[in-house]
């Protein structure tokens, strides 16, 4: 089993890769998800440093 360090890894390396799957995989269909589609869509580099703010607050 992961423990927390490598589960936040591993979400990181998502959001860096795809921003609203490491989002979604954390929260599901929650507000955050949606910000970030929408910061996604506007660019990615907003959708990806969104994405790691939210994982790792």
């Amino acid at each position: 089993m992961a423990d927390g360090s490598t589960a936040t890894c591993i979400d990181i390396l998502l959001a860096i890769i795809l921003p609203p799957l490491g989002v979604f995989l954390k929260f599901g269909c929650q507000v955050e998800f949606w910000i970030c589609c929408l910061l996604t869509l506007f660019g990615w580099l907003p959708g990806i440093v969104y994405a790691i703010w939210v994982l790792t607050k």
